[in-house]
């Protein structure tokens, strides 16, 4: 199924039945990414007197409980909630699903204290304002360990706070990155970069998200993309996501 869609008085056309899916699937047991020694997703089967939902084991149906952190396991998407000392609700501040994505690949660049940064002249050399409400950046070298990196204890790379601050000033609402969170790994609970990327507390965006723990493919050329961001509807600031990107073409073919 194709589609047609407009921007900037310019027509192009995306193939609904060829969505590049950016989320790692959540797996029972070690075999995930992890952050933030988060326990391991476990799944297991209701039991409950004679009866037992597991199929392998004899059981009628497939029945089982699942346990997981969503901030620390697999792909996920979340809220200002996940900072402020408010109340916000995912379900509640993402309500559209469709967006203008541009993807951007990145070399995080390595400070004096060692640390690994995605700064903003390299946003600002990547993007210009007002480019696409979404922004999907791939990290370099994108080796393919991300999709199952133990980071905890790594001080993996992150995004400096005025980057982020950029983001806000450009337009873009909905961040997604191949990394398990925008801000340092252990940085005494400043959060400088969700906060200027959601300018809390002052002037927030409570219509903007942040995806971590995505995978972009090699083959996903750097450029502009229709994204479906996909979230399932639980009581929190943040959800288990599968985010699609969709290929665009000036004509239909």
């Amino acid at each position: 199924m194709r589609i047609q869609l407009f921007r900037h008085g310019q027509a192009f056309f995306a193939d609904l039945s060829r969505g590049i899916d950016l989320s790692l699937p959540l797996r029972d047991g070690a075999a995930n990414p992890n952050a933030f020694w988060a326990p391991m997703p476990a799944f297991s089967p209701v039991r409950a007197g004679h009866f037992v939902g597991s199929t392998a084991e004899g059981g009628p149906v497939n029945f089982f409980n699942v346990f997981f952190n969503p901030h620390g396991n697999g792909t996920h998407t979340e809220c200002v909630g996940h900072i402020a000392r408010e109340r916000y609700l995912l379900r509640e501040c993402l309500t559209e699903c469709h967006f203008w994505a541009k993807v951007v690949s990145l070399y995080p660049r390595r400070l004096d204290d060692g640390d690994r940064v995605l700064m903003r002249d390299q946003l600002e050399e990547a993007l210009t304002t007002g480019e696409a409400e979404a922004l999907v950046i791939r990290t370099l070298p994108n080796d393919p360990t991300k999709k199952m990196r133990q980071y905890s204890g790594t001080n993996p790379p992150y995004v400096h706070a005025q980057a982020a601050a950029l983001l806000a000033e450009y337009g873009i609402r909905h961040l997604l990155i191949d990394l398990p969170s925008i801000d340092r790994e252990e940085d005494g609970g400043a959060l400088a970069a969700h906060k200027a990327f959601w300018r809390y507390p002052n002037a927030v965006r409570s219509d903007c998200t942040i995806t971590e723990l995505i995978y972009v493919p090699d083959e996903v050329a750097d450029g502009l993309y229709w994204l479906c961001l996909q979230t399932a509807s639980f009581d929190l600031d943040v959800s288990p996501s599968r985010p699609v990107l969709f290929a665009l073409f000036q004509k239909d073919v």
